[in-house]
Order: C-alpha cells, then structure tokens, then sequence
C-alpha cells in the first residue's frame, strides 16, 4: 500500500462516520489547524523558506507554524526540501495533492470575504 493510500485509509478509519460524508470529513482532518489553510494559500504562489512562510502568515507564532508545516508534510499535502546543506536551508513546497486544494482555499477565502464577521 503507497503512503498516499494509508493516509486515505486512515481517514477513513479515523473519521468517516457515513459514506456520503467522507469525502468532506477527510479533508477537514488535514485543514483541522486553523493555520493550515492560511499556509497552503501562501505556498500557492510557490516554494519559500520557513521565514518567508512566517513573514507571510503575520500572527503565526514559530513554534506553530512549524508544527502546522509537520503536519501537512505528514498528510502529504506539503514536501520539505533541502535547498543547501551549508549554510543549512529548507524549503516548504506543495504536492500535487496540496495544489489540487487550490480551488477549496480560494472558495473559503471567498466565503470568508463575504460572510465574515471579523
């Protein structure tokens, strides 16, 4: 079984209470933490570094930020890249799988502009 299978798979276990909900229910449970799509929109426009992903997401502490980008990597939505060993540099892209979430974020952004009561 592909790693992208077993997250699927555990999804479902974890989440899917009805078939017709599954589908909803498993990508909330990787948008789950609320700076999840907020670092998604941001590496739409492309890779960048831990600090620039920081500067973009203005209000996101280091220490949650870098748990957020875990666990996006850990769902298969981000990939973490080595750029250069010396000086020790990574960058944060999307998969193909968190680009497909492109259509979603802008749909929430969206809805947030219109509806939003903040």
């Amino acid at each position: 079984m592909s790693p992208e299978t077993d997250r699927r798979t555990d999804c479902l276990a974890d989440w899917c209470a009805d078939a017709e909900w599954c589908g909803l229910t498993c990508a909330l449970d990787v948008l789950d933490r609320k700076w999840s799509p907020v670092v998604v929109a941001v590496l739409l426009d492309g890779p960048r570094g831990f600090a620039a992903i920081s500067d973009a997401v203005d209000g996101v502490s280091g220490t949650v930020l870098s748990e957020t980008l875990d666990d996006l990597t850990d769902a298969g939505i981000v990939e973490r890249r080595t750029v250069s060993e010396r000086p020790h540099r990574v960058e944060y892209r999307l998969t193909a799988a968190g680009r497909d979430l492109e259509p979603a974020v802008e749909a929430l952004r969206e809805w947030g502009e219109r509806h939003g009561t903040a």
